[in-house]
């Protein structure tokens, strides 16, 4: 029987990789995003009958219930969910100095905060199945400080309330493990390093100084170790960060 799984943020490069991934080896896969346009380019692209896609905010309790009927109600049950959500506020990598109340109180709360509220909503339903599989993404930014010398003179900035964020999932992670432990339910998370995308050249020759080999990832990188934490091939770990960097925290 195909295990349905269920991917927030899907039309990213990390949910589009794993969406595709997942079809290839056989899983049903519903995809969620706030970008309709986005999400009806990855449907067209990997055409199967077995990826659906539904379009919503998720920041909001009253759309994540919903998303979730919608996936019960057609597919029965859900085996397994991937937060890839990423809503950013219009300050986003604004420099520590400049940084606004306002807007980091929106970025906690849509980032942090929502990915409280999904997971109490999620495991609801994992309860009434008896089952359920949830893996989030955090990043090695959540692990240890960035690297700022790879940004310097470039414009670019690596924002605080990001790593107190990818910090706070890998907390909320161990946490729900252990609060819902014998209840056949497992909730890890990964943490990736860089992913491929624009960059100015002398950050991704840094970059790649920092590591061991490839240096920024692609999303199929990562996507392959997300398959394996919802595979029973890692029916034991439970409550674990999983590093995916090439050795740049090393």
């Amino acid at each position: 029987m195909k295990k349905t799984i269920i991917i927030t943020g899907g039309a990213g490069r990390i949910g589009s990789a794993l969406a595709r991934n997942l079809i290839e080896n056989g899983y049903k896969v519903i995809l969620n995003d706030v970008d309709r346009s986005k999400l009806t380019k990855i449907y067209k692209k990997i055409k199967s009958k077995n990826l659906d896609f539904y379009q919503s905010d998720l920041t909001k309790k009253k759309n994540i219930e919903k998303f979730l009927r919608y996936v019960v109600k057609k597919y029965k049950n859900i085996d397994g969910a991937v937060h890839c959500a990423y809503p950013k506020s219009k300050q986003w990598g604004t420099k520590f100095e400049n940084l606004q109340q306002k807007n980091l109180n929106e970025d906690l709360q849509n980032q942090l905060g929502s990915s409280i509220i999904f997971s109490q909503v999620l495991i609801k339903q994992f309860l009434k199945q008896k089952k359920g599989n949830l893996v989030f993404i955090s990043s090695i930014q959540g692990v240890q400080p960035p690297k700022f010398t790879h940004y310097k003179n470039l414009g670019m900035n690596s924002p605080i309330e990001y790593s107190a964020i990818k910090a706070g999932i890998i907390s909320i992670t161990k946490y729900l493990s252990k609060y819902y432990r014998n209840k056949n339910i497992r909730i890890n998370c990964i943490s990736p390093g860089g992913i491929k995308m624009k960059l100015p050249r002398a950050f991704v020759r840094r970059y790649k100084a920092s590591c061991n080999s490839k240096g920024l990832l692609d999303g199929d990188d990562v996507a392959k170790s997300i398959m394996f934490l919802l595979s029973e091939k890692s029916q034991y770990i439970n409550g674990q960060n999983l590093i995916i960097d090439d050795g740049w925290s090393l």
